[in-house]
C-alpha cells in the first residue's frame, strides 16, 4: 500500500503538481511536500469579489445575511465540517448585532490541527473618509477584510482537493469592524466582538490548535506585512517560521523584516483568552497617517483596492505552510 502509494504522489509530481484541478469531486489524496497545490490567484479574487458584490456586509443587514450564506454554501461544497456560532452581541453604544462566527473544518480526526482565521464583517462607518459626508456610510471592505476571507476559501477549496497531513480549522471571525468611529466623542473601544466571543466560548469544548494564523487587510496593492508586536510576544516562532517561508518563495518584498507596532485585532483574544499561540498577518504603512492604506475605513475600500499579486504572496505562503507542517 505504501509503495503504491508513493508511485501515485511521484506521477502527480510530475503532471499535475502545478496543474489546477477544476473539479472538487476528483478522488481526494495525501499530499506530500514534493507535491503541495497550487494556490490560485484568479480563484482568491473572484471569492473577494463575490463577497464584495452582496455590498456592505454590515451585521444586520441582508447583505451580511446572504454572505454568511454564500460562505456556508462554499464551505460545505470544499467537504468541509461547516459549525455556524450564532451570537447576540452589544456594540459600544449598545445596539444588539446578531453576529455569526463560521467555522469550517478539515480532517477532524486528526488532533495535530492548526488555525487560520480572519474577520468576515465590513465597517458600518467610513469613519477616516476625507468627505465628512461619507462618515456614516457602510464601506464595502475590500480589503479589509473581503481578501483575506477570499484567500482563505480559496486554501478550503485545496484542502478540500488534497488531504494535508495535518487537521485545519479556518474560522471566519463577525462583528471585529464595530470600533467607535472617529468622530464619536468616545473612548476607543469596541472591537473584536466575535472574536472575543469564540476565544471564550469556543466551537467545541476545549478547543485548541497548534498555533493559528489571523489574516487581515491581506489583499491589497503594495501591501507590506511587518512583524507585529502581539504576534511577537506570544508567537515568535511561528512569526519566523511564516516570514521565512514567505522569503524562500521570493515574497521578502511583502513579508518585510522589520518589526511593527502592536494591533488590536482578533489574534488577541485567540492568544490571550484561548491561550493558542496566533500571528496577525497585516498590511501596515509607518509612513502613512493612519498606519495604514489611504482607502483603510473610507469608501474607497472596494476591489480597486485588491491586488491578486498580493494575494497570491499570501495565499501562496500560507498554502506552503499548511503543507509543509507535520
Amino acid at each position: 500500500m505504501q509503495k503504491t502509494f508513493l508511485i501515485i504522489c511521484l506521477f502527480i509530481a510530475m503532471v499535475s503538481c502545478n496543474k489546477e484541478t477544476k473539479q472538487n469531486t476528483e478522488v481526494k489524496m495525501e499530499v506530500t511536500n514534493n507535491c503541495i497545490p497550487t494556490f490560485n490567484a484568479d480563484s482568491a479574487y473572484n471569492y473577494t469579489a463575490q463577497q464584495v458584490a452582496f455590498g456592505p456586509r454590515v451585521p444586520n443587514s441582508k447583505a451580511h445575511k446572504a454572505c454568511a450564506n454564500y460562505f456556508i454554501s462554499e464551505f460545505k461544497k470544499f467537504g468541509a465540517e461547516v459549525i455556524e456560532q450564532d451570537a447576540t452581541l452589544r456594540t459600544y453604544d449598545n445596539i444588539a448585532l446578531e453576529a455569526k462566527n463560521i467555522i469550517a473544518s478539515f480532517n477532524l480526526e486528526n488532533k495535530n490541527r492548526i488555525l487560520l482565521c480572519a474577520h468576515w464583517d465590513s465597517r458600518p462607518f467610513a469613519d477616516h473618509d476625507s468627505n465628512p459626508d461619507n462618515h456614516k456610510t457602510p464601506i464595502d471592505g475590500a480589503n479589509d477584510s473581503a481578501g483575506s476571507c477570499g484567500i482563505l476559501m480559496e486554501i478550503a477549496r485545496q484542502i478540500g482537493i488534497n488531504n494535508p497531513t495535518i487537521g485545519v480549522d479556518i474560522i471566519l471571525f463577525d462583528a471585529e469592524d464595530w470600533g467607535v468611529p472617529k468622530f464619536e466623542n468616545k473612548y476607543e473601544g469596541g472591537w473584536c466582538l466575535g472574536s472575543k466571543y469564540w476565544a471564550a466560548n469556543p466551537h467545541t469544548q476545549g478547543y485548541t490548535a497548534k498555533y493559528g494564523i489571523l489574516l487581515d487587510m491581506a489583499s491589497a496593492k503594495n501591501a507590506r506585512f511587518y512583524k507585529e508586536t502581539v504576534s511577537m510576544y506570544y508567537a515568535s516562532d511561528i512569526v519566523k517560521k511564516v516570514w521565512q517561508k514567505a522569503h524562500e518563495l521570493g515574497y521578502e518584498e511583502y513579508f518585510v523584516n522589520k518589526y511593527g507596532g502592536s494591533i488590536e485585532d482578533d489574534h488577541v483574544p485567540v492568544n490571550q483568552i484561548r491561550k493558542i499561540p496566533c500571528i496577525d498577518i497585516i498590511q501596515s504603512d509607518p509612513n502613512s497617517q493612519n498606519g495604514f492604506g489611504s482607502y483603510w475605513h473610507t469608501v474607497d475600500d472596494n476591489m480597486d483596492a485588491v491586488s491578486k499579486e498580493t494575494i497570491k504572496a499570501v495565499g501562496e505562503t500560507i498554502t506552503h505552510i499548511i503543507y509543509n507542517e507535520k
